[in-house]
């Protein structure tokens, strides 16, 4: 319970509100107090400790104790802010959406990698949900075009928001469906077929921490008893809609990168290839489609 003080000035919110987060165990408490006042007075991060002795309104702290409050129950930051920061993108977040993962920027710098010297590529985000992926790579690539999929309609309408906030309707278009069975009539078209799909196995959901377990969509997370479910499906469909040479890139969990290049080689997937996250784990699976009956074996970067 956030005390009722009369000290109204943005330190000393700060001050207090780090005291709750700490007592209720966030380990980022003084952060994230510093965000939510921000995010309340629509002043930046660090404003407090330039203005100490500036006062916020009744109205003002109230608001920002009740989300303090909801902080310390475990809401995730992002939620409470209503955005989180993804590729130099500021993208809205809801509880409908996977808050954007920086490690999955990583993902979108080697799609780059391979779509720079493509003229007017074409490209399907897979399970797009915020569209962090598909508007990251339409902002750096202004020939590109994006079909993003999504089955999820409260997930569709959050990415629609960011699309039209971020200048991109004109070349990320939202397709409503499963994976890639909308995208049928595609057939050997797309230059890139990238997603970021659940991986985790539903056995760990329960383990998550507090503020993905209890307040993230399941459907982003749980990738089936081995996490591997939804990727299977879509190895399997997009040798279909890649033209020959056309590449498919997934962020992928822990000890599945051996059984996943499998998988593609068998497909038809060539010059398979796994990359490393920054803190050194294999979180990239990619390679071209092709005819061949033989693939390359896989190789890790």
């Amino acid at each position: 319970m956030i005390p009722a003080v009369s000290e109204l000035t943005v330190l000393g919110l700060v001050r207090e509100a780090t005291a709750t987060l700490e007592a209720a165990g966030i380990d980022t408490a003084r952060q994230d107090a510093e965000w939510l006042l921000g995010a309340v007075l629509g002043l930046p991060r660090f404003a407090p400790y330039r203005d100490p002795g500036r006062e916020a309104s009744e109205t003002d702290a109230a608001r920002y104790r009740a989300l303090v409050t909801r902080r310390a129950a475990r809401a995730p930051l992002q939620h409470l802010m209503g955005f989180e920061d993804f590729h130099g993108l500021r993208l809205a977040v809801t509880p409908d959406v996977l808050i954007p993962r920086p490690e999955t920027e990583g993902l979108v710098e080697w799609a780059l990698d391979v779509l720079r010297d493509e003229e007017a590529p074409t490209v399907a985000d897979i399970g797009t949900g915020s569209g962090a992926i598909a508007c990251a790579l339409a902002r750096s690539l202004p020939g590109l075009v994006v079909l993003a999929v999504e089955r999820s309609l409260p997930a569709l309408t959050v990415a629609s928001r960011n699309i039209r906030a971020l200048g991109l309707s004109r070349r990320v278009k939202l397709v409503a469906g499963d994976l890639l069975e909308p995208l049928g009539s595609l057939r050997g078209r797309l230059d890139l077929v990238i997603a970021n799909p659940p991986y985790l196995p539903t056995a760990v959901l329960g383990s998550l921490p507090p503020e993905v377990a209890g307040f993230e969509p399941r459907d982003a997370l749980d990738g089936g008893p081995d996490g591997m479910a939804v990727i299977r499906r879509i190895i399997a469909a997009a040798p279909s809609v890649l033209r020959p040479r056309g590449w498919l890139m997934m962020e992928i969990g822990l000890d599945q990168a051996g059984p996943l290049a499998s998988l593609m080689a068998a497909e038809g997937f060539t010059g398979i290839t796994t990359r490393r996250d920054l803190l050194g784990v294999l979180r990239y699976i990619g390679g071209q489609w092709t005819e061949a009956s033989v693939a390359a074996l896989p190789r890790t970067g």
